[in-house]
């Protein structure tokens, strides 16, 4: 059976850049990514990429050894970051994040921007997450705005979406401990959201 979120995002696709300020939001994730310590060299795992504005960023605080894999559910979203962020060391898949075209212990860091409630599974999400993950490799679910806004934005939005809850940090931090997962930080506040965990060493 199809995915209704597929046919949602891939209608909004050519209209989401319209929705934010992207220059504002460029240094907000610039700032986020020096915070989370990103290398120059890191190969990461940017899932749910949406029309590429993060993959950007990611690219532009990674040297000529990083990469970049940037996933998402919506075919026409892939499109239209691939429109936009034309780089050697990215490179694009449409696969859901359950399961990735991907090899194990391929990937430093996996970030999770706000794409983390429209998992159907977060723990298996999860566990494929880790699968791809490098032991002592890096997890991040992040927001740039307020757990609250997020499922406001949702319960109002279109039915395939209007059920995807962003849970309390706590909960998405007692999730990926379950995991296998540290947990280094869970921040659930006003201005932004982020959980931040490593994979266990092996």
């Amino acid at each position: 059976m199809s995915n209704p979120k597929v046919g949602f995002f891939d209608g909004i696709a050519d209209k989401w850049d319209g929705w934010d300020d992207l220059d504002a939001l460029a240094q907000r994730f610039a700032a986020g990514l020096a915070e989370m310590g990103v290398g120059p060299e890191e190969a990461i795992l940017d899932v749910g990429c949406g029309t590429g504005n993060l993959t950007k960023a990611l690219l532009e605080r990674l040297g000529p050894k990083g990469r970049v894999v940037a996933v998402d559910i919506s075919p026409r979203m892939i499109e239209v970051a691939k429109g936009k962020v034309r780089d050697q060391r990215v490179a694009w898949h449409v696969a859901d994040a359950r399961r990735l075209p991907l090899d194990p212990a391929s990937f430093d860091r996996v970030v999770c921007y706000s794409v983390w409630p429209h998992f159907d599974d977060a723990a298996a999400a999860g566990a494929e997450l880790s699968r791809v993950l490098r032991p002592s490799g890096s997890l991040h679910v992040w927001h740039l705005i307020s757990r609250a806004k997020v499922n406001e934005i949702h319960a109002s939005a279109s039915p395939a979406v209007h059920k995807d809850i962003l849970q309390p940090a706590e909960d998405v931090a007692w999730l990926l401990s379950g995991l296998g997962f540290k947990v280094i930080n869970a921040v659930d506040c006003d201005t932004h959201y982020l959980v931040s965990a490593t994979k266990a060493e092996q």
